[in-house]
């Protein structure tokens, strides 16, 4: 597993590392870009009123220009990469966004593809390049691999992040706790001699759902067990966040790596690699596949509580629930929007579509499963009438034409 002579050669030769050392600002900036960029292309999608297909456009514009000038530059140049890790979260996002809601492939399918398709990129990264270190992005081929690696690693964190918080049901409170939980993991790993690669990207991963948590826990409402800052002010906190830190290492320069990695590095990286991968893998699988299990288990017998009963969200039919009997609680709070709107009364109607949007959203792993066509049919009205509302210049026609049209679905 060893760097050849001529491989090294060429690390020597290329230029400067391309990317920053990994230190705390690097993980405290890739958080924040995370929750930065999913707040930014809600705003697109909904705000702006451009859609997933505009979104995903006008992002990947975005990203092109960018890795543009990051592959132009000869060194790292902070305001440049974080730019496009930033654009990038966006557009690995959107990725795993349009396969879910306008392809309709499951979340579980999503985590595996992209999990898969990591995999061969690193795999075939380290055929031509005989080493994944992050110290060694010297050429364009290594920084082409890099940003792939980059794009497959926030496609995989919002499949896997979405899967737990939405399609099992779990939030993402208790989504960021178990996520966080695993980052400490690794991160003590990687201090105790895990493999330096590894441990990176599976951090890296999994920060990306670490970001989401926290940027749902900051902006939801207090009722809902956020702390009610909203999308807006949370995504100013964390611009004026990334914009500090990318500024104080500009002019500080600690996070360029100091010249090249020496070859007895990176063959001290690429030590044991596989082995340590092969064992977390392994362990991973394992932990993810039972956890999984539990708790599809839990989902099951949930579609049977009374309390679901009560609530007039199911209908029991017997031993097995096959179909959407009721959804009378979720057209209630649809008709108390339209009422509100037919009253001029947009700020109360903004405030009852979000009622809609938890309560929903806070059902998905229990009502997809009863019949995912009907729950995808409802869900579109939900994002439609969700855009009408938040558009920036709202129209009170097409608001009111969206809520009938989903009141019409619930009703029908």
């Amino acid at each position: 597993m060893d760097m050849t002579q001529n491989d090294f050669k060429e690390s020597i030769a290329s230029g400067l590392n391309k990317v920053p050392e990994i230190t705390l600002y690097f993980w405290f900036i890739k958080v924040m870009c995370t929750t930065v960029g999913e707040t930014a292309a809600d705003y697109l999608n909904v705000a702006l009123n451009f859609g997933l297909t505009g979104t995903s456009l006008i992002t990947g514009l975005l990203l092109g220009i960018a890795l543009f000038f990051q592959f132009k530059t000869k060194k790292y140049i902070p305001g440049v990469y974080w730019v496009s890790v930033m654009l990038i979260s966006v557009f690995g996002t959107l990725v795993t966004d349009n396969l879910t809601d306008k392809i309709g492939v499951p979340l579980e399918t999503s985590t595996i593809v992209f999990s898969l398709l990591l995999s061969v990129c690193f795999i075939i990264w380290y055929q031509f390049e005989k080493t994944l270190s992050i110290h060694s992005i010297t050429t364009f081929r290594r920084e082409a691999f890099y940003w792939l690696a980059i794009l497959f690693t926030f496609a995989l964190g919002t499949a896997a992040g979405d899967l737990m918080a939405e399609g099992l049901g779990l939030g993402y409170a208790f989504t960021g706790l178990i996520i966080a939980g695993l980052i400490v993991v690794f991160s003590v790993a990687w201090k105790m001699k895990l493999n330096h690669v590894l441990s990176f990207w599976l951090i890296y991963i999994l920060t990306r759902p670490l970001g989401a948590s926290i940027g749902d826990y900051l902006s939801q409402p207090n009722k809902y067990g956020g702390l009610g800052f909203g999308a807006t002010v949370t995504s100013v906190i964390f611009l004026g966040g990334i914009f500090a830190i990318v500024l104080f290492l500009s002019v500080t320069k600690q996070d360029v790596v100091a010249g090249h990695a020496s070859k007895q590095e990176l063959e001290h990286i690429n030590k044991d690699g596989i082995l340590h991968t092969a064992i977390a893998l392994v362990l991973l699988f394992t932990v993810g596949t039972i956890g999984y299990g539990i708790r599809k288990s839990e989902l099951k017998l949930l579609v049977k509580d009374d309390q679901m009963f009560k609530a007039g969200v199911l209908k029991d039919e017997g031993s097995e629930v096959s179909s959407f009997s009721d959804v009378s609680a979720f057209q209630t709070i649809a008709q108390d929007t339209l009422e509100f709107i037919q009253n001029g009364q947009h700020a109360k109607a903004r405030e009852r579509i979000s009622d809609l949007e938890y309560e929903w959203d806070t059902a998905e792993a229990r009502l997809k499963p009863i019949d995912p066509k009907k729950w995808g049919e409802i869900d579109d009205k939900i994002d439609e009438a969700l855009r009408e509302l938040r558009a920036l210049d709202p129209d009170t026609e097409s608001e009111m034409t969206a809520l009938k049209a989903l009141v019409f679905i619930l009703q029908n």
